[in-house]
């Protein structure tokens, strides 16, 4: 008996989950049938133009084959090894500059927005007399396009503009006007304005999780006689923690992705940011369009997504209590 029993039991577990799994789905049915449009609508957005861009990259795709387009000539691999180890591909010139200030710029510009959105979401979760407006005044820089972000910071950051004047002829913190858009400066030039937009959107994530903690736990940390840091260290943090994770996640791949402000800075895209100013994006952008190598250009940005599928693993297993925890 105890054998037939134990036999039993892996055959029945799964019946009982399918079970489950039918009653959820009939008594459900409404809300999976308004999904399906939603999921039709994601799979032509994302799946289908991705998995295009996989067969991209295994194709020979250039000026020479493009009318053929997805019918271009089959190379397998080729892409991806010119990419790696032949330092004549033309995608592949710049790369290496573009991943070093990517990498600079994605943490940099994640912390930094993350940093000041917490900082303002704190002080505008109290209660002031024009909080409503202040809240609202401090959305401006997030509601300006990035386009214009690019255009308008390209202008002040000139030797002329209005930064220099602030801090030369205002501040006197510099001898003489600095080239904000030249050498290794540019990639401050390309960081703050970025920051500058970025900020006020997480400031009203950040907002929205405050709201969520009662009141009555701060008061009884002040009885208990818990400091301002004590309160923010301890309690403050820890229940934004689910917040912060799928942000800085959030960030990270905006940033590592990011293009508007750099391309608009620089000659709406054509132009050359130089070895502190360029991104990926950027030189993936420059080089393939400017080369006409469609097939190595979408070869590297296959590798840029597993590589970003990677990020987002190990920023599962660091935030994977958190997230399970919602």
């Amino acid at each position: 008996m105890g054998l037939h029993t134990e036999n039993n039991l892996p055959a029945k577990a799964p019946s009982r989950k399918r079970g489950l799994w039918r009653k959820r789905v009939k008594d459900n049915k409404f809300a999976y049938m308004l999904m399906v449009p939603t999921i039709i609508f994601m799979m032509l957005v994302h799946l289908l133009p991705m998995l295009q861009g996989i067969w991209m990259s295994f194709l020979k795709l250039n000026q020479f084959t493009l009318v053929k387009y997805l019918k271009a000539p089959f190379v397998g691999l080729d892409n991806y090894v010119g990419l790696l180890f032949n330092s004549d591909n033309p995608v592949r010139q710049g790369l290496n500059f573009a991943i070093r200030n990517t990498a600079i710029y994605a943490v940099i510009v994640t912390i930094g927005v993350m940093i000041m959105g917490l900082m303002m979401a704190m002080l505008l979760n109290r209660d002031f007399p024009g909080r409503g407006i202040a809240r609202t005044a401090m959305l401006l820089p997030w509601v300006v396009p990035s386009y214009v972000v690019g255009v308008l910071w390209g202008f002040m950051w000139q030797q002329n503009g209005i930064i220099n004047y602030i801090l030369v002829d205002v501040l006197h913190l510099f001898a003489e006007k600095p080239f904000w858009l030249l050498g290794t400066n540019t990639i401050w030039a390309i960081i703050i304005p970025t920051i500058w937009r970025g900020w006020p959107f997480l400031m009203v994530i950040f907002l929205a999780g405050l709201q969520t903690i009662p009141d009555d736990i701060y008061e009884a940390a002040t009885i208990d006689g818990a400091g301002k840091f004590r309160q923010f260290w301890n309690m403050t943090l820890p229940m934004l923690k689910p917040v912060i994770a799928v942000q800085l996640l959030f960030q990270i791949i905006n940033n590592v992705y990011s293009y508007n402000i750099v391309s608009t800075m620089f000659g709406n895209g054509a132009g050359y940011p130089g070895e502190w100013g360029d991104l990926l994006m950027t030189a993936l952008t420059r080089q393939s369009f400017g080369y006409w190598s469609f097939g190595s250009g979408s070869a590297a940005s296959m590798m840029l997504m597993v590589v970003m599928l990677m990020v987002v693993g190990v920023w599962y297993r660091a935030f994977r209590t958190e997230l399970n925890a919602q």
